[in-house]
């Protein structure tokens, strides 16, 4: 049986694990085994500035980071999951992309 991946990323994990949620109640009311979520390794994005804007003067560094969470879902595909799991409400810092797997 074919199965869908489902890769899920977001900078904020507020929002990253209520859409996981969601997906987990509509796999456990159709009765299906889902597998995951997997965590993936944090990435974490950092970027090192000069505090001062013409570059002379102390050497002062304003450091950011930020990181991207990444999860791994996988389930069966049948229509009576996916349907739901294509209407749910995604907030717009959570990325998803959903793969058919044999």
């Amino acid at each position: 049986m074919s199965k869908v991946r489902i890769k899920l990323a977001s900078i904020d994990i507020g929002e990253l694990n209520p859409v996981i949620r969601n997906i987990k109640e509509i796999t456990m009311r159709a009765g299906v085994a889902m597998r995951g979520p997997i965590p993936l390794p944090t990435r974490h994005l950092k970027v090192t500035t000069r505090k001062s804007p013409c570059g002379s003067g102390t050497a002062t560094f304003d450091k950011y980071e930020m990181r991207v969470h990444r999860r791994i879902i996988d389930i069966p595909a049948e229509d009576r999951i996916l349907h739901p799991i294509m209407k749910l409400q995604i907030p717009r810092s959570v990325q998803i992309k959903i793969e058919m797997k044999d």
